[in-house]
């Protein structure tokens, strides 16, 4: 079926483009009869219907579309193209808008835009509208469409022309600086950041390139050298506000906390109606505890942007907030409206679910949480085979032999603490007590490991054979002891200079034998949690990046049970080099489990670990405001209030 449905979409669009619209439509219709939701099938039938002046199968099959994609730019465009057609100027610059907000690369709209808003009397927006659309105008047509695809997920389509664009064009910046956006979609930043370089060399005084690079060095977690490049751009342009937002960006990621609020105030004082802007000076003040500032800064950000998602979550996230009712009603009506976005949706189901469970509404605050776990699910690309297999092959390769064969090897520091395990299980708690101690610097999730192992596998498909953990067998002990030295480096920034310091990143349990291999005298804490417990507050949990297979109750039973082996696979090849610590011994007896705890770590006991809640330092994961509490148990069995909804998990649990 999907060959012939193809060749009609194909027949429509050649019809279109010749201006025979019947025939156009007629093979359009033929498509809906069979894919009434086929996307491309409702966007020619509605263009056809505008060039017919029928206006309203037009707007059906638009609106039809959009509750289909909210974020499709095109059908934006083509609902503003269909409503100036009627007349109706101010509905269509608000499509306009929306058009290109999802689509920058959209030029028609950019003009539509400039002479709507220049009728309105918006000299402002009219102005910034002819600008952008000077922009896309004076690119190349293969880069404005790369552009376009690039805003509209087909990366694979746009990295083939990009790629190709380049190789007739080596030096085109605007080329450079596409590819390395659709390396960065990809995730594959360690190719952006070098695709940026590069421009910047061949010219270093374009801002937009060095912006792009400040972004990409602050996803890999390069804070010094994303810092330094920020701060060129920021005098390269003083007052500039986008240009003060990134180095203040910065500024948080090396903990200078007091420079960068003071420059988010200097910039609101120009932009007070920045929504983004309020939001990301509410995290610098959640992290560091400031709990009634962050507070009145998300409430500012949803202010300035009605139906904000992201600011709800924020203040659901502190995880002591309460909504009023009248904000409860607000972001019910928000996450309601026709056209909401579904990162706005996501983020409002989650905060709702949150609000509803501490008023006691069990069963509607489930239901808004398996929403938003199916809206942010519709956007993943997790593939639970694929990790299934991963940890498969982490437990195949190593083992007692590869050990004995790299022993003595790698680098002998003693500095790191490992705390792993399943998200919210936690760590963050145990990194909170340990970090208390005067020896240790607590730090954040650090994305180093990772990395390492992303290198050691190198490129591989999808569907391609991974390299890594099988090529470990093959390092010698010169680049072991250099891996390890070089983790250390790298994470130095982040240390306040006590001799050991913690990285918490619980998905280091994957890379425990690349770990022990290039830091053998490295402590390994595994943070655990009752199963059900963990994994209900993994479904609760709107993560800021990362953790997908959470998003599935599913995915997340199969996902703990791959952990729980892994790790008892590693007990057996580590023997006794690993500390399992069970958070619900450590909420029944703090004092036994702390001076458990030190004497692994072989530090001396230390009061100020009991009283982990009053140590004064940043946080920055989801439990940042309950770590600044004294231990609670009402947290400990929270799930049974959703024992009926929950009963999927519990089943899935025991099969896997």
């Amino acid at each position: 079926m999907t060959q012939p449905i193809d060749g009609l979409i194909q027949q429509a669009e050649a019809a279109l483009k010749g201006g025979d619209i019947p025939t156009a439509l007629t093979h359009t219709q033929q498509v809906l009869s069979e894919a009434p939701e086929h996307r491309q099938g409702l966007y020619l039938a509605a263009v056809c219907h505008r060039y017919l002046k029928q206006w309203k199968p037009a707007e059906r099959h638009l609106t039809r579309l959009l509750q289909l994609d909210p974020h499709y730019g095109r059908a934006h465009q083509e609902q503003g193209h269909t409503l100036l057609a009627q007349g109706k100027l101010q509905p269509a610059a608000d499509a306009y808008r929306h058009a290109v907000s999802q689509n920058p690369a959209l030029v028609a709209s950019w003009a539509a835009l400039a002479r709507l808003a220049q009728h309105a009397g918006d000299g402002e927006l009219a102005q910034r509208a002819l600008a952008h659309h000077q922009h896309f105008k004076a690119l190349p047509p293969t880069l404005v469409t790369v552009n376009s695809l690039l805003h509209e997920g087909k990366l694979l389509k746009a990295e083939q022309l990009c790629r190709s664009f380049l190789q007739q064009h080596p030096s085109h910046i605007e080329a450079m600086r596409l590819l390395a956006q659709l390396a960065a979609k990809l995730n594959v930043l360690d190719d952006a950041e070098v695709l940026l370089d590069s421009a910047l060399q061949l010219e270093p005084g374009n801002r937009q390139v060095r912006f792009d690079l400040v972004q990409v060095l602050h996803r890999r977690q390069k804070y010094a050298e994303s810092l330094l490049q920020a701060e060129t751009l920021r005098d390269s342009e003083p007052g500039n506000p986008s240009f003060d937002t990134a180095y203040a960006n910065q500024l948080v990621a090396v903990g200078r906390f007091d420079e960068a609020l003071a420059l988010y105030d200097q910039v609101l004082a120009k932009l007070p109606d920045n929504a983004n802007l309020h939001l990301v000076k509410g995290h610098a003040l959640k992290t560091l505890g400031r709990q009634p500032e962050a507070i009145e800064a998300y409430q500012a950000s949803y202010r300035h942007r009605p139906g904000y998602g992201d600011a709800c979550w924020s203040l659901a996230n502190l995880k002591t907030y309460r909504f009023s009712d009248a904000e409860l009603s607000r972001m019910q009506q928000d996450e309601a409206a026709p056209g909401r976005s579904v990162e706005d949706r996501f983020h409002l189901c989650f905060a709702l679910g949150k609000a509803l469970e501490d008023r006691g509404q069990f069963e509607q605050a489930f239901d808004y949480y398996a929403r938003g776990n199916q809206l942010k699910q519709s956007q993943s690309r997790y593939r639970p085979e694929s990790m299934a297999r991963d940890l498969k092959l982490q437990a195949q390769h190593i083992n007692a032999d590869l050990v004995a064969s790299k022993a003595g090897l790698g680098c002998t520091a003693p500095d790191p603490i490992f705390i792993v395990g399943m998200p919210r299980a936690g760590s963050t708690l145990l990194e909170q007590i340990i970090a208390s101690h005067p020896q240790v610097d607590g730090t954040m999730e650090l994305p180093d490991i990772a990395a390492m192992a992303h290198r050691l596998n190198g490129r591989r498909r999808v569907d391609e054979a991974p390299a890594y953990p099988a090529n470990l067998v093959d390092l010698d002990g010169d680049t072991l002891r250099q891996m390890g030295q070089q983790y250390l480096d790298q994470t130095r920034i982040h240390r306040q200079g006590a001799p050991r310091f913690i990285d918490k990143m619980p998905n280091n349990f994957r890379h425990i034998g690349l770990i022990k291999l290039i830091l053998p005298n490295a402590k390994i804490i595994d943070a655990r949690r009752d199963p059900m417990a963990c994994c209900f507050s993994n479904f609760k949990q709107l993560f800021a990046e990362g953790q997908e297979f959470s998003y599935s109750l599913d995915n997340m039973a199969a996902y703990y049970r791959g952990y729980e082996r892994l790790m008892a696979h590693f007990d057996q090849v580590f023997p006794g080099q690993i500390l399992r610590v069970q958070y619900e011994d450590v909420v029944a007896d703090l004092e036994q489990q702390v001076s458990r705890i030190l004497d692994y770590l072989e530090l001396p006991f230390d009061e100020r670990c009991l009283a982990f809640h009053k140590t004064q330092r940043s946080v920055r994961t989801a439990s940042s405001e309950q770590v600044r509490q004294p231990l609670y148990r009402s947290g400990l069995e929270q799930w049974r209030n959703f024992e009926t909804q929950l009963a999927p998990l519990e089943r899935a649990l025991a099969a896997y």
